[in-house]
């Protein structure tokens, strides 16, 4: 994981044995990135839980706002898992609270950093038009 919340307990998810495909929807763009998942040799870890969305998306190259830095302490990375969401790790009180701090809620909103697949079905995930960081570092 890449950084580590102090103030929440560590959320316990299954991994995924089988593999599986996560498409990921663009919302502005329409845009659909599918995402073949073999757990024996994707490279997990690098933002958010362990095989969570977000650790997905990033090796993937599909970018989702984490300001946080994928430790549930924020909610910039909320998306909505629109299918295959029972496949997934349930919400924590903790990623419940910050949920609530995100904007246009809906049954199937997860924070993507904590929301992990245990690869039983393939899922659809939406990436809101507003999740996206329009502010570029390092251009002049």
């Amino acid at each position: 994981m890449a950084g580590v919340n102090p103030y929440i307990q560590k959320a316990e998810a299954a991994k995924a044995r089988t593999p599986f495909t996560v498409t990921y929807v663009d919302e502005e763009t329409g845009a659909r990135t599918e995402v073949r998942v073999d757990p024996a040799t994707f490279p997990f870890g690098k933002l958010g839980q362990d095989g969570s969305l977000l650790d997905i998306a990033e090796e993937a190259g599909v970018q989702i706002n984490h300001s946080c830095g994928g430790v549930c302490a924020c909610s910039t990375c909320h998306v909505y898992v629109q299918a295959g969401g029972t496949s997934c790790s349930r919400a924590t009180d903790d990623e419940e609270d910050e949920l609530d701090k995100a904007p246009a809620l809906t049954p199937d909103s997860r924070l993507s950093c904590q929301c992990v697949p245990d690869g039983s079905a393939d899922l659809v995930v939406l990436i809101p038009k507003w999740n996206r960081n329009q502010v570029k570092e390092g251009h002049h």
